[in-house]
């Protein structure tokens, strides 16, 4: 008779953790496929990237431009010119186009990336925090600039808040999995 109220209490021990465990999956959602579809997209610029504008035989106009917080740069003679979202060459065409209307005749524009949007690191990793983004980083990478996983993250899989045709998603996905410029990374704790 002890003995099997001590297997019913062990039972039901046993139910209740496991309940829990996969209590804590039903939160699981794995990343979706825009995703991978967004590291080959083209870049699409966003606040904080740093851009080298150049625009030939006019040394006035040709500088570095911030995006600002509300996704424009400030353009000599044009003023502000919408960025956010926008590939560098469609930032060009922009550019050139209000340069056209009574500035230049036929302005030639070209724009590169000086300087990428950081991405974030957050949760089990040893300095958590914002850290410079490199085209063709992994989310391994960005762990081991953030002084890699502590004894407690899990080293499997990490989450990855990104924002894609302007919606933020969150999903699950592979530590060597690609990142972008702009993207949170979070590195959860392991169960066991």
């Amino acid at each position: 008779m002890w003995f099997a109220r001590k297997r019913s209490a062990l039972s039901l021990v046993a139910a209740a953790c496991l309940s829990t465990a996969l209590a804590g999956c039903t939160s699981y959602s794995p990343a979706p496929k825009a995703f991978a579809q967004a590291t080959i997209q083209p870049y699409r610029l966003d606040s904080g990237d740093r851009l080298r504008v150049a625009v030939f035989e006019q040394p006035s106009l040709s500088n570095t431009y911030t995006v600002d917080q509300a996704g424009y740069i400030s353009f000599p003679l044009i003023g502000q010119v919408p960025a956010r979202g926008q590939t560098l060459a469609g930032l060009e065409g922009a550019i050139a186009t209000k340069l056209k209307q009574g500035y230049l005749r036929n302005p030639d524009v070209t724009i590169e990336v000086d300087r990428y949007r950081p991405v974030f690191v957050m949760g089990e990793v040893g300095r958590p925090g914002q850290y410079s983004y490199v085209p063709g980083m992994t989310a391994q990478n960005a762990i081991a600039i953030a002084g890699g996983f502590t004894p407690r993250g899990n080293q499997r899989d990490i989450d990855i808040t990104r924002k894609i045709n302007g919606d933020v998603l969150t999903g699950r996905t592979s530590i060597s999995s690609p990142i972008l410029a702009g993207d949170t990374i979070y590195v959860r704790e392991r169960l066991f």
